[in-house]
């Protein structure tokens, strides 16, 4: 229990620091994966209730929600007070949307068996245990209401900055369990989903240069928190690798996420 929260305090604290640069760098260019989680609760409309946002960063999921559900209730959750905070001020035009600071992989019981609908774009691969995350994720659903989880999996791509960077940290840190990948679909038919798509989602992404790239990783990224802890000369050690591997120019590459859409039975 103390290892789960103080995970969560490192976690939440990196991205606080990341979370504007977050919001400029990464936002738009993962804007197509959080198109296509919209989209997929929107293809039918999902029974009335509340649309939760599960990890909604600095809720980039809000305009394409806003502009299906323009009536609904709209919660974000979301660890980092950072990113909470970028959060509300996208919310604040709207006064159906809100924004909650908290521990998205275990929902609160005054939400089971009430929303709509249940979006969650790139933040499940970061929660310590992803399968009970999910689990409560389908419970806070009415019967049919739809969920709707894009995460980055173990392997994005086998060539790219993103496939580099995995490489070159895996020199220095040991890898993380992933084998959760292999049972989420059971986790949701468990808990009373019925699974309608599984699938690789890719899209095309571009940065101006290595260095670019590399620097939005560590500064704005999933690295913040672990170079925060390691300190100047690991992450040195990581640049001079990465950039010594790396393309020259502009970098042109295209990650695969995965998209899981179900509704609970």
């Amino acid at each position: 229990m103390k290892d789960h929260a103080e995970r969560f305090a490192r976690v939440a604290r990196g991205w606080d620091e990341a979370a504007e640069g977050y919001d400029a760098y990464f936002v738009p260019r993962f804007a197509p994966w959080v198109e296509a989680a919209v989209e997929a609760v929107t293809t039918s409309e999902p029974p009335e209730g509340p649309v939760l946002v599960p990890c909604c960063g600095t809720f980039p999921e809000l305009d394409a929600l806003i502009e299906h559900f323009p009536r609904r209730e709209i919660v974000g959750i979301d660890l980092s007070e950072g990113m909470v905070r970028r959060a509300r001020g996208r919310a604040a035009p709207w006064p159906n949307v809100s924004v909650v600071e908290g521990d998205a992989s275990t929902l609160d019981p005054r939400w089971s068996g009430r929303c709509g609908a249940v979006v969650s774009v790139f933040g499940l691969q970061q929660l310590p245990e992803p399968e009970l995350a999910v689990r409560s994720w389908v419970t806070a659903l009415r019967p049919a209401g739809r969920l709707s989880v894009v995460f980055w999996p173990d392997v994005t791509e086998l060539d790219g900055p993103f496939a580099l960077m995995k490489d070159v940290l895996g020199r220095h840190v040991p890898p993380g369990d992933g084998s959760w990948e292999e049972r989420l679909t059971a986790a949701l038919t468990a808990a009373g989903a019925a699974v309608e798509r599984d699938e690789r989602v890719p899209y095309p992404m571009s940065h101006v240069d290595a260095p670019t790239v590399f620097d939005a990783y560590v500064r704005s990224g999933p690295l913040r928190a672990l170079a925060t802890a390691r300190g100047e000369v690991f992450v040195d050690r990581l640049r001079e690798e990465f950039l010594s591997r790396a393309p020259a120019g502009e970098w042109h590459h295209r990650p695969h996420a995965r998209l899981i859409v179900a509704h609970r039975r």
